[in-house]
């Protein structure tokens, strides 16, 4: 018998990666999760903005990695719930060759991801990233990625969401280990060190971060900031591309992007 995925969710708690599709204009989302997002918005208006930013800067990683960088095969780590603009849309529309895993571990996530994304090259697998050997030795990981070719590995707004007692960096270095030299990381992680904006002060700005992150308490993930310093930990064994680890509205933006605040480190690393 089939995996009944709504058998192993809880509609009544909120969940980040449904409040991430409400921000984006989704549908897969309950009451609980609108309810969160909304008193998110209404501490922090630019919420919705920030989270573009980062669908933006993940297009634009995305687009460098199959393009510039020659990369064929990506692992896109906490995928979330599908949207437009996925990674296998934007990598295959550079490279039609390239291939694409999801993995997530949110049932529902992975339910749709099978049934929207799945197609030629691409997967979805229900699998967490703080155990990677779990992620690494899936059979439709082995079957879609070679492990002796170059990886990009994708950690789009994810890592905040582990605390430091789950070892985020010792998890991001077994990843990093198990990748090929020349092999690429892309990341974006929340941030309250972001430069004050000129209607806001330091102290104001720290504040709404903070009442950010109590409201993620009550989700079946909580919120954990880090510093630029604390971020670029993340890159040990790469070596950052140009311009490094900035906010992510500044990294390499097309024309047509909006330079919306700030409030997301990142960066793309090219493993030595």
């Amino acid at each position: 018998m089939a995996d009944d995925w709504t058998t192993r969710i809880n509609t009544g708690v909120p969940n980040p990666a449904r409040i991430y599709d409400y921000f984006l204009g989704g549908k897969d989302n309950f009451p609980a999760d609108r309810e969160v997002a909304e008193q998110v918005v209404a501490i922090a208006p630019v919420a919705r903005d920030i989270v573009e930013d980062n669908r933006a800067f993940l297009r634009r990683a995305v687009r460098l990695l199959a393009g510039e960088a020659g990369i064929r095969q990506f692992i896109d780590l906490g995928s979330g719930l599908p949207t437009q603009g996925n990674v296998h849309e934007i990598a295959q529309a550079v490279a039609p060759d390239a291939r694409v895993v999801y993995v997530d571990n949110d049932a529902m996530v992975v339910t749709h991801s099978r049934a929207l994304l799945a197609g030629d090259n691409t997967a979805a697998i229900e699998a967490d990233l703080r155990d990677p050997d779990s992620v690494m030795r899936h059979p439709e990981v082995r079957e879609l990625i070679d492990f002796d070719q170059p990886i990009a590995l994708l950690l789009m707004a994810i890592l905040h969401f582990v605390p430091d007692d789950e070892d985020p960096y010792g998890i991001v270095a077994r990843f990093r280990d198990a990748l090929p030299a020349g092999s690429y990381l892309a990341l974006s992680h929340g941030t309250r060190d972001i430069p004050a904006r000129p209607d806001m002060s330091p102290e104001a700005m720290a504040e709404m971060g903070a009442k950010v992150e109590r409201l993620y308490q009550l989700t079946t993930a909580s919120l954990v900031t880090r510093t630029h310093a604390q971020v670029e930990r993340f890159f040990d064994g790469f070596d950052l591309l140009d311009p490094g680890l900035v906010e992510i509205q500044l990294w390499r933006p097309d024309e047509a992007d909006a330079l919306l605040p700030g409030g997301f480190y990142g960066g793309v690393g090219r493993k030595r």
